[in-house]
């Protein structure tokens, strides 16, 4: 057209006529070939699959396409390329192979193409794939537009999982489900049959006399138990912060993730997969909220179950939106302890175990856990290195055994030092934490 142009206005200048056929034959061409391309628009349908549907940060999922020709005519000759996140590194263009036109009575045919392809998945989160960008060029290559096919499908990456040592979370295992199928053969049966405490056990369940014979803390064995809870708290406002580096979403092109809430979410996340496959229900809770103190304690249904609940807790840990930087932080309510306090005497024999994973909480979400220690045991609190010393020691000054975690690596020794130390405490009489 610049060629087309710039001979039109050289012919009017001197006058040359055969110079002005020339002029319009080159402007007259890519119009012809735009003209061609919007009256050989394709008609495609698109069907998408993951394989696998759920994968984990730091692998890869299989992307498989399937393109059919809903047109009567065969259609050729275009590119393809699916659109994704950047942070996916999607594939770049390449050549669509040729469909032939729609076979209505057959399910499939020479009107249906298969692609696929790999994408690494480096970190967690929920991120659109797709549509589907075709481009379709004239025969001369003169023209070219991209048609967008299909509808974006959401990829759900999981965090990483850190396996932790499976010695401390037998002392809880399936063994409730177990003994829920059981049924005594004797009515009259003996009922001093004791067996070893297992966090979770009312204490209303202590058989005193096994413990002075067995020198460790034995309970009743008579009644079916039922499956361990545990309690996991997640700090997921880091209202400790005056400002965050994140920008937005896990959407955003550009975002920078914030390294310590990354932390917090992959200890979550380990914890929670290695207490479920060891028969416990998971809980999980954000730390943040005021009132998480009185209406999770008074909570009775609700949390994960093994088996099928890793998957739903990992999902819910992958949807989990880092805070942004432009949110605006109300004034935190402080929390009533004697009303905690009161709560927490209606369910003294419930107490359960309790995990905390502590990024930079507000000082609102530290009383908290404060006022919680009490319905509570053991009560571990394991703390990333953002954290600032005066939450550590209000922490510990309430009896919260404190573990500090820089790197998922560090994860598995505190988590066995940790749970360790704890259930001595707990077989001595002791407090639960130090």
């Amino acid at each position: 057209m610049a060629i087309g142009g710039a001979l039109f206005v050289l012919a009017l200048w001197f006058d040359l006529r055969d110079i002005m056929l020339l002029a319009s034959v080159g402007l007259a061409m890519p119009l012809a070939a735009l003209g061609f391309l919007a009256l050989r628009a394709p008609r495609l349908a698109l069907t998408r699959m993951f394989e696998p549907p759920i994968v984990g940060a730091g692998g890869s999922v299989l992307v498989r396409l399937r393109v059919q020709n809903r047109s009567r005519r065969a259609f050729d000759g275009a590119h393809w390329r699916d659109l994704a996140h950047p942070a996916l590194h999607p594939p770049g263009e390449a050549v669509l192979p040729a469909v032939g036109r729609h076979e209505g009575m057959l399910p499939t045919g020479d009107d249906t193409v298969r692609l696929e392809y790999r994408l690494r998945t480096p970190r967690r989160g929920v991120f659109d794939v797709g549509p589907l960008s075709i481009a379709v060029s004239d025969p001369f290559g003169l023209a070219r537009i991209d048609r967008i096919v299909g509808t974006p499908r959401e990829l759900v990456v999981t965090p990483r999982v850190t396996p932790l040592d499976t010695e401390p979370g037998v002392v809880a295992s399936v063994d409730g489900t177990v003994n829920a199928l059981q049924k005594r053969t004797h009515p009259n049966s003996d009922e001093l049959i004791a067996r070893e405490y297992r966090y979770g056990d009312p204490m209303r369940r202590v058989h005193w006399a096994a413990t002075a014979r067995r020198g460790e803390l034995m309970v009743r064995d008579e009644e079916q138990r039922g499956d361990p809870e545990v309690r996991l708290l997640l700090d997921t406002a880091l209202g400790g912060r005056s400002h965050h580096p994140v920008a937005g979403g896990h959407e955003r092109v550009g975002a920078t993730l914030d390294p310590a809430f990354e932390l917090g979410v992959e200890i979550a996340a380990s914890l929670g997969v290695h207490l479920l496959a060891h028969g416990f229900r998971v809980r999980l809770d954000p730390v943040d909220d005021p009132d998480v103190t009185t209406r999770a304690i008074a909570a009775e249904a609700g949390g994960y179950r093994s088996p099928g609940g890793e998957a739903g807790l990992l999902e819910d840990l992958a949807r989990l939106e880092p805070p942004r930087r432009d949110a605006r932080r109300e004034h935190p309510r402080q929390v009533d302890p004697a009303a905690a306090a009161r709560v927490v005497r209606t369910r003294r024999d419930a107490r359960m175990p309790a995990l905390v994973v502590l990024v930079e909480p507000a000082p609102a979400a530290v009383e908290s856990l404060v006022a919680l220690r009490p319905g509570v045991e053991p009560a571990i609190a394991f703390v990333a290195e953002s954290a600032s010393t005066a939450v550590v020691e209000r922490l510990e000054e309430a009896d919260w055994r404190v573990v500090r975690v820089r790197r998922p690596v560090d994860l598995p020794a505190a988590w066995s030092d940790a749970w360790r130390s704890a259930r001595e405490a707990a077989r001595s009489g002791g407090p639960g934490a130090s």
